[in-house]
């Protein structure tokens, strides 16, 4: 019971309590990992089977132009027509590798009247901040291969005149040709014909790495386990010092008691030869 009351129950009940609730959010954190490297996985298996997949018409792919099924992403098709250079516009904010850069995304109006932008790559930013070189599209009819992306959502963001902030393809639509351009998806060029004599560099297939979701996952669980183990150390390092004391204290408060015997002892016998000697 001593032991017990030296431990201060109440104390380590609340340093229990901020041990669970750190484990609890460790816990939380392990499965967000968890979720985000399952996502990763996810991803990592669209392109691998979409990047293999036989490329086919844009028709069988994209039926509805202001629609697109992201599971259709990195699938490539083949399209025939002429691209509209004038209409060109730079993708802003767009890394590559580590280094800042635009996309180039050009119109192509298909043999049949309908328009479909293509991405024909990536520029470096210019090295004073302003509007890059870009290479100029092939004139004439030209068949490219392109590679299926989602269009993006407008964003917050403003930009330079010949310049937008995101793959917000609506805001491209010219007038009158709202029913003939496709909106929901546009691609991203893998090769044309004829080819140009110079061209934005190609964006590469996306990295198949999914990254330390997992290592980090396993490390939260593990921070998890090792604040439940050193709490029970503390406990026990803990009662060792309380059980090395309370021996110390024993063995004082026993020379103290054999002490005060020993002087009672004493007074009594001087008591008695006092006594004798009146």
């Amino acid at each position: 019971m001593r032991r017990l009351r030296l431990l201060r129950p109440w104390e380590w009940i609340g340093y229990l309590a901020a041990v669970i609730v750190f484990a609890i959010a460790c816990v939380y954190l392990s499965q967000w990992q968890f979720d985000r490297r399952e996502q990763a996985v996810e991803q990592i298996d669209k392109v691998q089977t979409n990047w293999s997949a036989e490329t086919t018409d844009i028709d069988s792919l994209v039926p509805q132009i202001d629609a697109f099924d992201d599971a259709l992403e990195y699938r490539s098709v083949t399209l025939t027509g002429v691209y509209e250079q004038q209409r060109q516009v730079l993708v802003r904010n767009r890394p590559l590798n580590g280094s800042p850069g635009f996309e180039v995304l050009v119109p192509l109006r298909l043999d049949d009247g309908r328009v479909f932008f293509v991405d024909r790559g990536w520029v470096a930013s210019a090295s004073d901040g302003g509007t890059p070189d870009v290479p100029d599209a092939p004139t004439g009819e030209v068949t490219v291969v392109v590679r299926l992306k989602p269009a993006q959502p407008a964003v917050d963001r403003g930009a330079p005149e010949g310049q937008i902030a995101s793959f917000e393809l609506t805001q491209l639509v010219a007038d009158g040709e709202a029913e003939a351009t496709f909106t929901g998806a546009y691609g991203q060029r893998q090769s044309e014909t004829p080819a140009a004599a110079e061209n934005p560099q190609v964006i590469p297939q996306p990295s198949l790495s999914e990254g330390s979701h997992l290592s980090y996952a396993l490390q939260w669980l593990a921070f998890a386990v090792l604040a439940f183990v050193g709490f029970g150390y503390a406990i026990r390092a803990t009662l060792r010092r309380i059980e090395d004391t309370g021996g110390s204290e024993i063995e004082a408060q026993r020379r103290r008691r054999v002490g005060r015997s020993r002087a009672d002892a004493d007074t009594e016998v001087e008591d008695a030869i006092l006594d004798r000697t009146h």
